[in-house]
């Protein structure tokens, strides 16, 4: 199931989540522009945890990462969650936080949904290197991020349809489908995946960093507690 939009109206205009998305969409610009500049910043466990630097091949060459002196190396833990690897990967990312972001910061309000989002991304960041922690390969993208919004949304907007295309070849088709079913079958996927990966070795994305800010969306949207109560919660009760 491809998400395309939901059935799930606001009060407030979304700046935060398009001010998000902006930068993101900037910062992608920017990394075809200076690829061997933005290496910098991405996050590679390895050098986090002290295992040793990182190191990336691409057309310009092979590089150790990070380039020396540019900002403290924790510092890509918030820089990496702005970074995306190629237009599938930042047109899906962004196509998701448009889809369920605009909701949860309409929630929480706009700088509470802010401060969520970088929580859950750190989280998500975290889980990653947590599971690989001597990994040399940099990691990059919104994608734990935005799954930590989507725990927010699953909890507080269970039985919102959301319209899917689902893809049978030929027959491909939209449905409405709850946001319980479309989420928690996301949920269900990357768990599965991350399995396989770590029995076949790895597949150079970062399920962990999806599930971890899945479940930090689950938790931190009930610590950072909702503006407003929303009908659908009672749903879970």
């Amino acid at each position: 199931m491809i998400p395309l939009y939901d059935d799930n109206p606001r009060s407030t205009f979304p700046i935060v989540t398009l001010a998000l998305i902006g930068v993101n969409v900037l910062v992608f610009l920017l990394q075809q522009l200076a690829p061997v500049g933005s290496y910098a910043f991405m996050m590679v466990p390895s050098v986090l945890t002290g295992a040793g630097p990182g190191q990336i091949s691409s057309a310009q060459g092979t590089f150790l990462l990070p380039p020396p002196g540019l900002h403290p190396v924790w510092l890509t833990i918030f820089s990496s969650m702005f970074m995306h690897g190629g237009l599938m990967h930042i047109g899906g990312n962004m196509l998701y936080l448009w889809i369920f972001g605009d909701n949860i910061e309409d929630d929480l309000g706009h700088f509470k949904y802010l401060f969520f989002y970088l929580a859950v991304g750190f989280v998500a960041s975290v889980a990653h290197v947590v599971s690989g922690p001597t990994s040399t390969i940099p990691t990059l993208g919104a994608s734990g991020a935005i799954a930590g919004v989507m725990g927010g949304y699953i909890l507080l907007h269970p039985r919102t349809d959301v319209h899917c295309l689902v893809p049978f070849g030929a027959l491909s088709t939209l449905m409405r489908v709850p946001a319980w079913i479309v989420l928690g079958v996301w949920f269900v996927y990357q768990v599965l995946l991350n399995q396989l990966g770590q029995q076949g070795g790895g597949g150079g994305v970062a399920y962990a960093a999806h599930i971890g800010g899945f479940v930090a969306g689950l938790i931190l949207i009930k610590l950072f507690g909702p503006k407003r109560e929303t009908a659908r919660e009672s749903y879970w009760r």
